[in-house]
């Protein structure tokens, strides 16, 4: 199957559009004559090289992106991204989310959060035939499922033997394909420096998605490893690492008009969705999604105002729901009386007319066109059922099923045991506990669950779950009084708030947990059954859609070919490259114009002396004595804080470093504008920018305000 996606491409090289695409490093061939076009100046082939310079500098944090910027494995990334661990290592007294942070030696340097590591891409291979085999092939819904997680087990397994690594399957074009991605795992990471929150956050939620944007959003990361050079727990015997790649940075002005592309790991995109899942999205689950996360924000507000220790502790919590609220409802606006759903509705006609229109293709897509239907119809039912579930439950049930369901699979075989609870995933979900204590305010969590189970219990009586209502002791229609009043008790009855009695239940056994009269312990054995069969039916879904999404997905590919159009696959959070040019736009929001840079004045005007617009007075008088040292720009009058670009971008693609055409550091990917938010479903080239902090605003700031002249040395840029 594998060599007809690539034979199908092949047709299509020519006919790759200039700026869409978060395309696969090998599939850059498709587009070299469109990137040379636009300004690249080295050999395109240099960037489909993901292990070669620049693209082995670039390294996944698990859900954003960074790059190693100098050989003692100095890592850069967006402050957002590394605000986890500010934030973990923050209390009242030494408050670094306000103040900010800067390790005067490689001693000082701070233990990241828990569980916080950095991936080095070592290898990518393409397993399709291993993980879909011949048997696998004949197989059908759940049986089909539990034979490709067997074996996407199998591969992981042998790929882990080579130890300090961590493996795992990409799937691409709905399972159509898939890559074995093989990374160093560097668990010693600590937080080197970050700027002061006026700077790392300056605009907050009332910029955030906004332009024009003035945020230094960078922090930097530093990752260690053993005395023996590989990967190893922290240790302060431990030595920094020594990466196979470091990006130089700009030997070279960055202006408007320039090429500029994007090495990352974008998370998430759904341009290939089908018009049923794009009208369910838009018409039911991002509205659903939007209200409940104002009220997430609303009760968290609420609950910890006037309590600076509760703030901090629900600042990386808040940060997160606020990112996607925001999002989500640009996206629900850009959708709102557009085209979007008719335009995917005649394409979808168009590729089953084709299919209709040839005996032989009918007969090898049809049958998977309705079934991928019939499927995606059953889920949305249950994903409108159970949807209050999730924000019901509390975060500490959440966890002791968890615990629960890991002591049942102990009981098994290493290699028989369920993804996500085998060995290899023992110390993640012990650094996932660790992290409870700096993250989980219980009188916030109670007014949370209060909220939303009330709502829950409101709905008709034959939507709820009667497991779930029975281990929690509630009943339909009850106030919400009476819910509190459940939820205190709930709470009064467990130990799991202790961090000590939370970490012994990791190695009890599952007798244990059946014994024990613990409140959330108790709820979270009666809920196993109905978790299990929900999972069950969830897995019997998802093999009967993989393997109906696969072939409708070839359909599109063969479709789009035989009109010389390239297809990439959607975005998941693997390696990609997007390019494009420094661009303002014209109109921008409401006819106004976007120039490309902004610069230092901006922060001046924005500046209010509190809340979100609160610069520091350091960096203030820097900008009055016009101090802007060798990174001023003529032009400009001033130093370029960040820009606008054409790069195809989403989340995860974050802490990106955005390369010159040299594959120079010109700036780190933070952001997207408002109205193009809905890229991630329908791209629309003259309207998508992403917004880009400038490596001359970042060195600026650490050289002039915050003086550190021994990062900027190790970085070779003084």
């Amino acid at each position: 199957m594998k060599r007809m996606i690539w034979a199908s491409m092949a047709l299509a090289a020519f006919a790759a559009q200039a700026h869409e695409g978060m395309w696969m490093p090998q599939q850059l061939p498709l587009v070299a004559k469109d990137m040379k076009a636009a300004g690249l100046k080295i050999d395109p082939a240099r960037l489909s090289q993901p292990l070669g310079y620049p693209m082995g500098a670039v390294v996944s944090l698990g859900g954003c992106t960074a790059s190693f910027v100098s050989p003692q494995g100095l890592v850069v990334t967006n402050h957002h991204c590394a605000f986890g661990s500010i934030q973990y290592n923050s209390t009242p007294q030494k408050d670094l989310l306000k103040n900010g942070f800067l390790a005067a030696s490689l001693a000082d340097e701070l233990p990241a959060a828990p569980g916080s590591r950095i991936l080095v891409t070592v290898a990518l291979t393409d397993v399709t035939d291993k993980i879909i085999d011949k048997k696998t092939a004949a197989l059908q819904g759940k049986a089909r499922f539990d034979a490709m997680e067997a074996n996407q087990k199998a591969q992981i397994a042998a790929c882990e033997k080579d130890s300090g690594h961590r493996c795992s399957i990409g799937s691409y074009y709905g399972g159509l394909m898939f890559q074995l991605v093989k990374q160093l795992e560097i668990r010693d990471v600590r937080l080197v420096h970050a700027p002061a929150e006026g700077v790392g956050l300056f605009g907050g939620d009332t910029d955030n998605w906004v332009w024009p944007r003035h945020t230094g959003d960078y922090s930097f990361y530093r990752a260690y490893v053993g005395p023996d050079g590989k990967p190893a727990d922290f240790s302060p015997n431990n030595k920094p690492f020594v990466p196979p790649h470091v990006l130089k940075l700009a030997s070279s002005p960055l202006n408007e008009g320039d090429f500029v592309a994007v090495a990352g790991y974008p998370g998430r995109t759904n341009r290939h969705r089908l018009p049923q899942e794009v009208d369910f999205a838009f018409s039911w689950d991002l509205p659903t999604r939007v209200k409940t996360m104002g009220e997430q924000l609303a009760t968290i507000k609420e609950a910890t105002a006037g309590r600076r220790d509760a703030e901090i502790k629900l600042a990386n919590t808040v940060a997160g729901v606020n990112n996607y609220f925001k999002n989500y409802q640009g996206q629900i606006a850009s959708y709102t009386g557009s085209d979007i759903l008719a335009r995917k509705q005649a394409g979808y006609a168009a590729m089953k007319a084709w299919v209709e229109a040839d005996a032989k293709r009918r007969a090898l897509y049809g049958p998977s066109l309705a079934e991928a239907e019939r499927v995606i119809a059953e889920r949305q039912v249950n994903t409108r059922r159970e949807f209050l579930l999730s924000y019901a439950t509390p975060t500490l049930l959440k966890s002791a099923s968890d615990l629960y369901e890991q002591a049942l699979e102990r009981r098994k075989p290493d290699a028989e045991r369920k993804a996500g609870f085998q060995d290899r995933d023992q110390l993640r979900r012990k650094q996932s506990l660790e992290t409870v204590d700096r993250r989980f305010d219980e009188a916030t969590e109670k007014k949370l669950v209060s909220h939303f189970l009330t709502q829950y219990l409101a709905q008709p009586a034959d939507q709820l779950n009667a497991a779930f209502l029975k281990a929690l002791g509630v009943s339909a229609g009850m106030d919400a009084a009476a819910v509190t009043a459940r939820v205190d008790g709930l709470y009064a009855g467990t130990k799991l708030t202790d961090k000590a009695e939370r970490s012994a239940w990791l190695t009890r056994d599952a007798a244990d947990f059946e014994a024990s009269a613990d409140t959330l312990v108790k709820a979270a054995v009666l809920l196993h059954a109905d978790e299990q069969a929900r999972e069950n039916r969830d897995k019997e879904l998802a093999g009967r859609l993989q393997q109906a999404y696969a072939t409708v997905m070839q359909a599109e590919i063969d479709f789009k070919a035989s009109r010389g159009q390239a297809v990439y696959p959607d975005a998941n959070s693997t390696l990609r490259v997007a390019f494009g040019q420094v661009k303002g736009r014209n109109p921008g929001v409401d006819g106004t114009t976007w120039t490309a840079f902004t610069t230092l004045r901006g922060i001046v005007a924005k500046n209010t002396g509190s809340g979100e617009f609160n610069a520091p007075a350091e960096q203030l008088a820097a900008i009055k004595a016009r101090n802007f040292d060798k990174y001023g720009v003529k032009a400009l009058d001033s130093v370029p804080v960040n820009f606008l670009a054409t790069l195809d971008t989403t989340g995860g693609n974050s802490g990106s470093p955005v390369l010159n055409g040299k594959g120079e550091l010109v700036g780190l990917l933070f952001d997207g504008t408002l109205d193009a938010v809905i890229s991630d479903w329908d791209f629309n080239d003259n309207m998508n920018r992403s917004i880009c902090l400038d490596a001359r605003y970042m060195l600026w700031q650490m050289k002039v305000v915050d003086k550190a002249d021994r990062l900027l040395k190790e970085m070779n840029a003084l």
